[in-house]
């Protein structure tokens, strides 16, 4: 059994160590630079990627990380495109960083989501514009009923066009530079 003077030696040891332990507190910005694109055509969920820190990681005015220091993270979701609606998505997370001292740190980020743009104004000139150009050659062609059948058909072929085009994808490119928000403390020893 310890005596008195021995427990607080350990004690006191502990409290020590514990300060000499790199923590990251919950809240703390963390810009990273992605070294890959990112696609929502092919990402899969719990794929990596890695990126380097953009500017030193500095906690309670210590410097723990420096800048171009490694991290890595991963895809937490992934929904490619659809054709004519559902433009693509794709979030993604830290998990690591490494510490000055070459060890890394495992970290618990909000997430960071793309989202490829709208199908909406391009199928809507797509389509649209089919079906002006369907009207105008039945118009042309045969008059009041041309250019009724014209536009039908116009539209359809423009429908045609927005389908075969219209896959609008998520995309964080190569180089991006992105600033994540841990949500739990961290701390590395």
């Amino acid at each position: 059994m310890l005596s008195r003077f021995g427990k607080t030696v350990v004690f006191l040891l502990a409290l020590t160590i514990s300060a000499f332990a790199q923590t990251v507190p919950a809240g703390t910005h963390i810009t990273v630079r992605t070294d890959s694109q990112i696609s929502s055509a092919s990402a899969h969920v719990g794929q990596s990627f890695r990126a380097n820190l953009v500017k030193d990681l500095v906690v309670n005015g210590k410097t723990i990380a420096k800048a171009d220091a490694p991290a890595k993270g991963k895809v937490t979701h992934a929904k490619s495109s659809g054709r004519l609606h559902a433009p693509g998505e794709v979030t993604i997370r830290l998990t690591s960083i490494q510490l000055k001292d070459g060890k890394t740190l495992a970290v618990s980020t909000s997430g960071f989501r793309a989202k490829g743009k709208s199908h909406t104004k391009s199928n809507v000139t797509k389509i649209g514009g089919g079906a002006a150009a369907g009207a105008l050659i039945g118009g042309l062609a045969g008059g009041g009923k041309g250019a009724l059948i014209g536009t039908a058909v116009g539209a359809g072929a423009g429908t045609g066009v927005a389908a075969a085009t219209g896959k609008e994808e998520a995309l964080i490119h190569a180089e991006t530079a992105i600033t994540f928000t841990t949500t739990a403390n961290a701390a590395g020893k």
